[in-house]
C-alpha cells in the first residue's frame, strides 16, 4: 500500500543569501505533476506518494523503496534548475536546499542529478537511467559535407603560388579529366571519380592544410594531392558521371571521415592504394565501381552520401576555464587521444564538456610541448595545432586511418583487447574504476585510467567477468561492454577517486609539514612506479631536501617549472598522475 513522504524545497538567492519567495517549483513523480510557489521562507512543501516502507526494510526487495522525483525551478533573472532523481521515502521528510544562480548569459539551465540509491542500485541490473551521471559527453563527431566551393593552391604546400576558389563539382570534373582517360569503361571511371571526391573531402574534413595555417583546402601537386589544371576543358562523359557522383564518397564501415583514397597510375608509379590503370581490366571483367574500390581498399569500404553545404571553420571561438559546451567535449576528446602518443600530456578524466582545471592543465601541457604560449586557454592557434596533431596520430589523412567514430556508451563495434588504445578504452577503464570503488578491490581490482589496454586493465576485466558470470577472457566484446556500462550506472554513475586531495589554497614548499606534505610524499611514491627517475621518499610529513628533490624530479619529467614548489599546476599534475599510478 502506498504511503506518504514529504519533500521540502528551500530556495536561497546565491547573490543575496536570502530566501526567495514566489518562485515556481514543479515536481514530477510517478507520472503526475504538481506546481507550487515558494513562501516567505523560500519553501515549497510537497506530499509525495511513496512505496510502502517495508520495501526499504527488506534486503533484495523487488520493489524500489522510494519515489524518484524530478523538479523544475524557474525564476526571472536566474538559471532554471532541473533536479533529476530526488528520493522520497514513506513516512520520511526529504529536504533539498538550493541556491539560485543569477543568469549571466552563458547558459540558461543547471542540471543536478541524484544517482539511484546504492542499496537499491546494487541489486538492479537496469540500464542507465535517463540523465544518469557520466564523466563523458555523448560526443557527436562532425559529419562530412560537400562544399559548394573548394580553394586550391596551385603548387606544392608552402611554395608561393596562386590560390583559386572554384565550385567543388567543377574541381572534381577538372581533376578527373586531368587524371584519367574518358575512353575507359564506365565503372572504371566511376571508381576513379569516387576516389577523387573522397580524397578531396578528406582534406576538407580534417582541415589538413588550414590546421597548418594555410588559407586553402588542397593543392594541385600530385606529390601531395591530385592534379588540378586551371581553366582546362572537361570531358562530357566524365562531367555527366561527376554530376551523378559528386555528393558520394568512400569511408570505412563504422567510420565517419571520408577515406583518404590514395591512388596512383599503377604503371609508372605503384602505391598502396588504387591503381588507375588497374581499374580498366577489372571493369572489363564485370566489376562494378564499389567492387573495384573494395579490390584495392578492402571489403569494409562503403559508399556514403553527403549534403551540399559550405562547411564552417571548426574554430568558433576561444575556449577557457568555466566554459561548458560541445566544443569543449570535442577539445577534451582530442586532447585525450593525443595524450596516448604524448604521455606528458595529462588525460582529461572528465570528458564531459566542462572546461575545468584538468582541461586547463592538459591544454597547458599541449601548448608547452608544441611551442605555443602556455596559457591554458584554447585559442585559435591551439585549436588548429591540436587538430593537426590529432589528425596525424589517428592517421586520418592516410589510407591506414584509425577512423573517426561516434563516441558514446554504445558498443563501438570492435572487441577491445590487450594493446588497444583510444577513447573507448579510456571510458571502459573509468567505468571499471568506479565499479571497483563500489564493490571493493577484492571483487574487481582498480583499473588504471590511461587510454591504453594493458595487463592491469585485462586483470580488471577478467575479475569483472568472473564476478558477473560472463565468459572470462580479459577481452571486452559487446556482452562485456554492455554489462560494464549497465553496472557503472546501476552503482551510481560515478568513478570517483577518494584518495586525491584538493589543492590547499597556497603553495606547499620546503619547511612545511603536515597532511599536505604527507599526501605529496605518498602520491610521488606511487607515481614512482611509472617514473623510476623520481626518488623514493619516507612518508613522514616533513618537506625536507629529499622531498624537494623528488618534487623537482617530478616537475622535470612532466615538463613543469622545476622550482621544487608545489603550486596549483604541480598539485593538479600530481593528482592526475596519482590517479593513473595504481
Amino acid at each position: 500500500m502506498a504511503q506518504k513522504g514529504t519533500l521540502t524545497v528551500v530556495l536561497i538567492g546565491a547573490d543575496t543569501q536570502k530566501p526567495m519567495q514566489g518562485v515556481v517549483v514543479i515536481r514530477t513523480c510517478g507520472g503526475t505533476s504538481e506546481g507550487k510557489t515558494t513562501d516567505a521562507q523560500g519553501k515549497a512543501v510537497f506530499a509525495i506518494e511513496a512505496p510502502d516502507k517495508i520495501a526499504s526494510q527488506t534486503p533484495r526487495s523487488s520493489q524500489k523503496p522510494y519515489c524518484s522525483v524530478d523538479l523544475k525551478i524557474v525564476a526571472n533573472g536566474y538559471l532554471t534548475l532541473t533536479i533529476v532523481g530526488e528520493q522520497v521515502f514513506a513516512d520520511t521528510s526529504t529536504l533539498q536546499r538550493l541556491e539560485m544562480i543569477p543568469y549571466d548569459g552563458s547558459k540558461f539551465e543547471k542540471v543536478i542529478i541524484t544517482p539511484p540509491h546504492k542499496l537499491y542500485a546494487s541489486q538492479s541490473s537496469a540500464k542507465a537511467p535517463t540523465g544518469a551521471v557520466s564523466a563523458f559527453s555523448e560526443l557527436k563527431q562532425p559529419r562530412p559535407t560537400v562544399p559548394e566551393t573548394i580553394t586550391v593552391h596551385l603548387g606544392a604546400p608552402g611554395r608561393e603560388a596562386e590560390d583559386v576558389t572554384v565550385p567543388f563539382i567543377y574541381y572534381v570534373k577538372n581533376v578527373a579529366s586531368s587524371e584519367i582517360y574518358p575512353t575507359w569503361p564506365t565503372e572504371s571511371l566511376k571508381a576513379n571519380i569516387l576516389c577523387i571526391v573522397s580524397l578531396a573531402l578528406n582534406r576538407i574534413y580534417t582541415e589538413w592544410y588550414r590546421s597548418q595555417g594555410y588559407e586553402y583546402d588542397i593543392t594541385s601537386s600530385t606529390a601531395y594531392d591530385q592534379s588540378y589544371v586551371p581553366d582546362r576543358s572537361v570531358f562530357d562523359n566524365i562531367s555527366e558521371l561527376t554530376d551523378e557522383l559528386f555528393t558520394q564518397y568512400l569511408s570505412r564501415e563504422g567510420s565517419i571521415e571520408p577515406l583518404f583514397a590514395e591512388y596512383c597510375d599503377g604503371a609508372t608509379v605503384v602505391c598502396d592504394g588504387l591503381s588507375q590503370w588497374g581499374t580498366v581490366p577489372l571493369a572489363r571483367r564485370g566489376y562494378d565501381a564499389i567492387e573495384i574500390v573494395r579490390y584495392y581498399y578492402g571489403r569494409d569500404v562503403v559508399i556514403n552520401s553527403a549534403n551540399v553545404a559550405q562547411p564552417e571553420p571548426s574554430f568558433t571561438g576561444e575556449l577557457k576555464k568555466g566554459d561548458d559546451n560541445s566544443n569543449v567535449a570535442l577539445l577534451q576528446y582530442r586532447l585525450n587521444r593525443v595524450a596516448i602518443n604524448f604521455p606528458s600530456i595529462p588525460f582529461v578524466r572528465y570528458q564531459n564538456g566542462e572546461y575545468g582545471e584538468d582541461t586547463e592543465l592538459s591544454v597547458s601541457a599541449f601548448q608547452r610541448i608544441f611551442g605555443l604560449p602556455e596559457t591554458g586557454v584554447a585559442d585559435r592557434k591551439t585549436w588548429y595545432r591540436l587538430l593537426y596533431v590529432y589528425n596525424a596520430v589517428k592517421k586520418l589523412a592516410e589510407l591506414g586511418s584509425e577512423g573517426e567514430k561516434e563516441q558514446g556508451d554504445g558498443f563501438g563495434g570492435r572487441t577491445l583487447q590487450l594493446g588497444d588504445k583510444g577513447s573507448e578504452v579510456l571510458r571502459m577503464q573509468y567505468y571499471l574504476r568506479g565499479i571497483s570503488d563500489a564493490l571493493g578491490e577484492n571483487a574487481v581490482p582498480r583499473a588504471t585510467v590511461t587510454g591504453v589496454f594493458d595487463e592491469n586493465t585485462a586483470a580488471a576485466v577478467k575479475a569483472f567477468q568472473s564476478y558477473y558470470g560472463l565468459t572470462v577472457t580479459g577481452n571486452v566484446p559487446k556482452e562485456t561492454w554492455d554489462a560494464i556500462v549497465e553496472t557503472h550506472y546501476a552503482l551510481g554513475g560515478e568513478g570517483g577517486d577518494d584518495k586525491i586531495k584538493k589543492y590547499p589554497g597556497s603553495p606547499v614548499r620546503r619547511g612545511n609539514s603536515g597532511e599536505n606534505v604527507l599526501y605529496i610524499q605518498r602520491a610521488l611514491n606511487a607515481i614512482r612506479n611509472n617514473v623510476p627517475s623520481i626518488r623514493r621518499l619516507d612518508e613522514d610529513g616533513v618537506f625536507g631536501s629529499e622531498t624537494l628533490g623528488a618534487v623537482k624530479e617530478f616537475q622535470t619529467f612532466y615538463g613543469l617549472n622545476a622550482d621544487g614548489v608545489v603550486g596549483p599546476l604541480t598539485w593538479e599534475a600530481i593528482n592526475l598522475e596519482y590517479q593513473r599510478s595504481d
